[in-house]
């Protein structure tokens, strides 16, 4: 399958976008939330192991299908690791018609002019092209917008396009 044919299931198809891109500042807590507490693994690594078994759990069963999903939204770790033997973004395209985006913002800056813009992303031209690589269709990256202030959005706006 190829691009144009994601282009197409992302402009027509409903669904909905599943966030499977927790980063290392949430990941206990998402771990606590499926029933792994942090007495169940030992430091970042195995944190990050459990949470792929999680994902990979998630994304392997059969109740998750492009009928109800469009696309899934991927941490960078998840990208470069596999799923039934296969890249992560390859198998939810191949296995199961769920288009790939990838999480590229490196969280929040504090909030100013009614805004939390994104912080500097330095390696994104990089992790981009390893995105192409693992045959990701798209990105995903947040501002936050809290106040109607001119001056803020504008600078939201000039920092995504």
């Amino acid at each position: 399958m190829s691009f144009d044919q994601q282009f197409e299931i992302v402009k027509i198809r409903e669904g909905f976008i599943a966030a499977l891109d927790q980063s290392g500042g949430s990941t206990p807590k998402a771990l606590r939330l499926y029933g792994i507490e942090e007495s169940e693994y030992s430091g970042e690594e195995q944190m990050f192991d459990r949470i792929h078994e999680m994902r990979s759990r998630i994304v392997s069963s059969p109740s998750f299908t492009s009928n109800r999903i469009l696309g899934a939204i991927l941490f960078e770790q998840t990208m470069r690791r596999q799923i039934e033997g296969q890249g992560s973004a390859q198998y939810l395209w191949e296995q199961k018609q769920v288009v790939p985006f990838l999480k590229v913002d490196q969280g929040l800056a504090e909030e100013n002019d009614g805004v939390q813009l994104m912080k500097p992303m330095p390696g994104l031209d990089e992790l981009l092209q390893e995105a192409g690589k693992h045959q990701v269709f798209g990105t995903k990256m947040r501002s936050v917008i809290k106040t109607a202030s001119l001056s803020g959005v504008k600078a939201v706006v000039d920092q995504q396009f």
